[in-house]
């Protein structure tokens, strides 16, 4: 069944995914919207929302909905078990949002998408991308839906179809990088903690890092590398590790998981974001380590910049150039963040006691340069991307 043609097609409703499809639909260019996942299939996932993300999201009027479901948090501590090696504090960053929104990713999802309706569009499902062609100057995407096999056209096709990107793989474009030895696990879980919920918490130990963040319904993300990680995530496992690895002056007692995952991490960047008519954007165009927290502020800065270009070109037949000076931006952007979260990665995860040491003493030096956590803030906040 052939659908008809649209300007915009975008393959994939994650975050990314809404905000680029409601944010065309705010400037007047409606996009088809396709994803191979049935509605309410998301989970919390991502939960960090940082100050350029909110920015950006300002003109959508979404922010004040982000607010409410989320947390607002201040400050990032780096602890070494119970000792503090630094704070770096938000609250004096020349912007609007002096703080790290933690909002788990399915309410972000929910409330792009409510916004994306509200303007009057919409995300077909569950259809999935089976092949991506040209055709005489067009574009033709075939999916299924059921057993149906159907066919849209478009002037533009945007992947934002995640780290296994159909549009990418038909497109040809090269995925470039490499995998982290470690396995990531993480949880949110209800317990009783004793530092305060103003703080996200990276602890260094001897057996691994853990991270602790605050979420709503007073709940905790904990987030911890391991070597091989269990099929069948339990509370006892989580709880062992915030007992080896987390502070040490009070108990802490997990009463509850609501949800888990195990995964590996990659640091990989698409060779190149656009090929003819075929554009990508997050995780579709870039994937990396959780630390700091910006894969999805990433994928959706990309997406709310890649709007205006995209909405320029099509309802103002501009010249499609500006798509090339979008591409080298948002690819620069996208190395240097896999370069720090690599950074960081690797720095946290050392293994060797010397380096350990080391590392502390490094990390407690610049604890006590206030100019160093300031950058060190700017840079977390993802300022420096605009």
């Amino acid at each position: 069944m052939n659908m008809g043609k649209f300007d915009v097609v975008i393959v994939g409703a994650g975050p990314s995914g809404l905000a680029l499809s409601a944010e065309l639909q705010r400037l007047g260019t409606e996009a088809f919207v396709l994803d191979q996942q049935p509605a309410g299939e998301n989970t919390s996932r991502a939960a960090v929302v940082h100050a350029r993300t909110l920015e950006v999201l300002e003109p959508l009027g979404v922010v004040p909905e982000l607010a409410r479901n989320g947390v607002i948090v201040p400050t990032f501590r780096v602890r070494d078990r119970s000792r503090i090696l630094a704070t770096i504090s938000f609250k004096n960053l020349k912007t609007a949002y002096p703080f790290t929104l933690m909002c788990p990713q399915d309410r972000t999802e929910a409330i792009l998408l409510k916004r994306l309706e509200s303007l009057g569009g919409s995300v077909q499902r569950p259809h999935k991308v089976v092949s991506i062609l040209p055709a005489l100057g067009d574009v033709e995407i075939q999916f299924t839906s059921g057993e149906e096999l159907r066919t849209v056209r478009a002037k533009w096709v945007v992947g934002c179809d995640g780290a296994h990107s159909i549009v990418r793989e038909q497109a040809s474009i090269p995925f470039e990088g490499g995998t982290y030895e470690e396995d990531f696990i993480l949880a949110d879980v209800e317990m009783d903690w004793p530092l305060d919920r103003e703080e996200v918490a990276l602890f260094f130990s001897e057996k691994g890092l853990v991270v602790v963040a605050p979420l709503p319904e007073n709940h905790f993300r904990v987030v911890a590398t391991v070597n091989h990680a269990p099929e069948n995530l339990t509370a006892s496992d989580f709880q062992t590790i915030l007992e080896e690895r987390g502070p040490q002056e009070s108990p802490v007692k997990i009463r509850r998981v609501v949800w888990s995952s195990r995964f590996h991490v990659q640091h990989r960047v698409a060779q190149e974001l656009r090929r003819g008519r075929i554009l990508l954007c997050g995780d579709a165009a870039h994937v990396h380590s959780p630390a700091g927290g910006q894969g999805m502020n990433t994928g959706i800065q990309d997406a709310i910049s890649l709007a205006e270009v995209l909405h320029a070109i099509v309802a103002k037949n501009e010249d499609d150039k500006a798509l090339d000076a979008w591409e080298q931006k948002r690819l620069e952007i996208a190395h240097s963040v896999v370069k720090i979260t690599d950074r960081m990665t690797k720095m946290a995860t050392v293994s060797s006691g010397p380096f350990k040491l080391l590392r502390n003493t490094a990390v407690e030096i610049i604890g006590h340069v206030p100019f160093a956590l300031h950058a060190l803030a700017e840079e977390l906040a993802e300022l420096d991307n605009r």
